[in-house]
């Protein structure tokens, strides 16, 4: 009972003592003073607890941008990965496309199937590798004989792009005098309508070695695969007439 009477009073008495007895003050802070941090020690530990957050800070920045180069490289090699199978994707659609050009060619040659039927094919693979070309199978009737010699009916490819003219043949194999054909036939359709074809084509995967050379001299284009004369026309450099 006494010592809560004796705490009660230093309660009640200390503040105003020490206000009044400087020397309390000091006795009091002298005792006291080993139960806490002074301010050079509490300022010390402040900066090492400031200087430890700056080294969490600068790792884990490090530590993100690292994260962030990492995934910059992911993002950078799927990128490449998808136009690396996009491409072979494309590479093997038109070998699919040449292989059944190659087959159709070889069937139409021996017969197995129509030379109509793979003209149309040829020409449903160049609008699908270009679809602003139109591929129009034209009969025309030559009343002079013109092109054979007497009177007859020819038939052309008439290629459409960007409304201009390109005259064409899409056969399953090509030889010397085919080409010597579509030039007169060319010539004379010409003549006929009075519009200049800007191009000359020939397409057919087979064509023989001579038949190259005739169409070299007269200025025709030879592709042995539809998909190769599309190409040409969209990447053709030259403007409208």
């Amino acid at each position: 009972m006494e010592q809560a009477r004796f705490r009660e009073l230093l309660t009640r008495e200390l503040p105003h003592l020490l206000r009044q007895d400087p020397g309390l003050r000091v006795l009091l802070w002298e005792m006291l003073r080993p139960y806490f941090a002074d301010r050079k020690e509490t300022e010390g530990r402040f900066e090492a607890l400031l200087e430890e957050f700056r080294r969490e800070r600068e790792a884990w920045f490090k530590k993100w941008q690292e994260n962030e180069r990492r995934w910059r490289e992911n993002e950078r090699r799927w990128e490449e990965n998808q136009e690396m199978l996009r491409r072979l994707m494309e590479e093997d659609k038109r070998l699919d496309r040449r292989i059944d050009s190659t087959i159709g060619a070889l069937g139409a040659r021996w017969g197995l199937q129509a030379e109509e039927r793979f003209r149309n094919a040829l020409a449903g693979i160049m609008k699908d590798v270009a679809p602003d070309v139109d591929v129009v199978r034209v009969v025309e009737w030559d009343e002079t004989g013109e092109v054979f010699g007497r009177p007859d009916q020819i038939e052309l490819d008439l290629i459409i792009k960007d409304g201009d003219l390109i005259i064409g043949e899409i056969k399953s194999s090509m030889s010397k005098s085919d080409m010597y054909m579509l030039e007169r036939k060319a010539r004379f359709y010409e003549k006929k309508h009075g519009r200049k074809a800007r191009r000359l084509i020939a397409i057919s995967p087979m064509v023989e070695d001579a038949a190259k050379e005739v169409a070299k001299k007269l200025g025709i284009e030879v592709y042995t695969f539809a998909d190769e004369a599309a190409e040409a026309l969209n990447n053709d450099p030259q403007e409208n007439p």
